[in-house]
């Protein structure tokens, strides 16, 4: 193993001013895995509405993520290419995730959908103007390989406090004491989650420091005028991107385990509701927001700091598939982790099962920035983390989109019923065996797509070498 040299080593504020910026990151989709289950349960939207209302906007917000990188990776600006962006994006975002979220059971569906609709598109191309930019800022804060997983690792770690405290907004929507109903909890709740997000969001604009402008070269001039040669740019960058096959298979690997996750993870909720508590949401009380507190510990406090230790000694690609192993277990465990008699046995699956979201982004993150380097060394400046950051989470979020479609379709396909209190039995047996196969599947798919990645820590350096040697060396400032 290569020592970091002390020039490398992100300091910790801005380790943790780039986390602040991960939690409010992961805070908007944590909330929102809760706050639609509202539209279900409390508005009674029919579940392939709210299905379509989960993934439309992020169909656009897939679209405009490239776009978004390629911006980034080409503004030119006394404050940088990312922080700009960075700062404008959280307010964009954490406004209007306020105002989608005001909802009244009064109105009819058809009303409630459009407005949630149109209002979720303006979230997501502020999210888009957020996110895009902090990843590649991630990218681009350290040139050393075991210093980026250690980044990757506190800004992980941070953002899982998302996950950590999320489950309980749906304690607080449906505390009688607090709210006299649970559409009027997630009105009130919004407003909180989206100023907190707004303070966390500024964060890395704040105190986060990029590579000198001065170092990049060879930037596209960004205006009017030049948009149409501004797309073609564009296309060839992507096309550059999708060319390069250690990224591919790091975006393959993730579209598999995030979205097999994705699909199911509203699910833990209706089975312990439906199926441990025959669909008595005062008697489950606080148990669903126990498994999502508990995963996201597990996750913080076990699997990322685990995770870390083994990308050293191990490699990250065996570090993935090692943690991709134990998360398959975990999910099988979860058949008999659910048991009417026992609500404990819930606990059971998660420290297995946590290994594969916890050590999928510490990782892939990671690795993407290595492939940052692989790409300036083939096609030179400018840099493209912007662009590479895009593309990766384009992946993402297109199969999110597609994953929280397939969550409704499966709902409606087991016979799920959102205005009935009990599920027939073979409703709840069939949405557990979903609950199961679904990402324990996706997950062995990502190991054979992984198993001959070849970006090793040799690689690497190898890589950095022959860049410091053709252009100097770049540190952020």
């Amino acid at each position: 193993m290569i020592r970091t040299k002390n020039h490398d080593v992100v300091p910790i504020g801005q380790k943790v001013a780039f986390g602040s910026g991960h939690l409010a990151n992961q805070l908007f989709p944590a909330a929102l895995g809760v706050f639609m289950i509202v539209l279900v349960l409390a508005l009674k939207m029919d579940p392939l509405l709210a299905g379509l209302l989960a993934s439309l906007p992020r169909l656009l917000d897939a679209l405009t993520d490239p776009i978004m990188g390629y911006i980034s990776d080409n503004t030119k600006s006394r404050w940088g290419r990312r922080k700009p962006y960075i700062f404008l994006g959280a307010v964009i975002t954490g406004v209007s995730f306020m105002a989608m979220w005001q909802l009244y059971p009064e109105n009819s569906q058809t009303y409630n959908f459009y407005y949630f609709l149109i209002l979720s598109l303006l979230f997501y191309i502020g999210y888009t103007i957020f996110a895009t930019p902090l990843i590649g800022l991630g990218y681009e804060m350290t040139p050393d390989y075991h210093e980026r997983t250690r980044l990757m690792g506190v800004s992980q770690f941070m953002g899982q406090m998302a996950w950590m405290l999320a489950p309980w907004a749906w304690v607080l929507i449906y505390n009688q004491d607090l709210y006299p109903s649970a559409p009027e909890g997630a009105r009130n709740l919004a407003i909180w989650v989206g100023g907190l997000c707004i303070v966390l969001g500024m964060m890395p604009a704040f105190f986060c420091k990029e590579i000198p402008q001065s170092s990049i070269v060879n930037q596209a001039k960004l205006s009017l005028k030049a948009m149409y040669g501004n797309f073609v740019d564009l296309f060839r960058s992507v096309v550059k991107a999708f060319s390069n096959r250690p990224f591919l298979k790091l975006c393959a690997a993730t579209f598999l385990v995030f979205n097999g996750f994705q699909t199911i993870a509203g699910f833990s909720f209706y089975i312990i509701i439906f199926y441990l508590y025959n669909g008595d949401d005062q008697l489950a009380g606080h148990w669903p927001a126990w498994f999502g507190t508990v995963s996201a510990f597990a996750t913080a406090f076990l699997v990322i700091p685990v995770i870390t230790r083994w990308s050293v000694k191990w490699g990250k690609k065996n570090a993935f598939i090692v943690a991709t192993l134990i998360s398959i277990v975990g999910y099988a465990l979860k058949w008999w982790g659910f048991h009417p008699g026992n609500p404990y046995l819930m606990f059971l699956p998660i420290p297995f099962m946590c290994f594969g979201i916890g050590g999928l982004f510490t990782l892939m993150m990671s690795m993407t920035a290595d492939v940052c380097d692989l790409d300036e060394l083939k096609n030179g400046m400018p840099r493209r983390e912007g662009l590479f950051g895009a593309v990766y989470w384009w992946m993402v979020k297109l199969g999110n989109a597609i994953a929280l479609l397939i969550s409704g379709a499966v709902l409606k396909y087991v016979g799920f019923d959102q205005n009935i209190t009990q599920q027939t039995v073979e409703t709840m047996t069939q949405l557990r065996m979903a609950d199961i196969a679904i990402p324990a599947i996706s997950a062995a798919l990502a190991i054979v797509v992984m198993w001959h990645y070849n970006i090793t820590e040799k690689v690497a350096n190898e890589i950095r070498q022959k860049l410091v040697k053709r252009r100097g060396e770049l540190s952020s400032t």
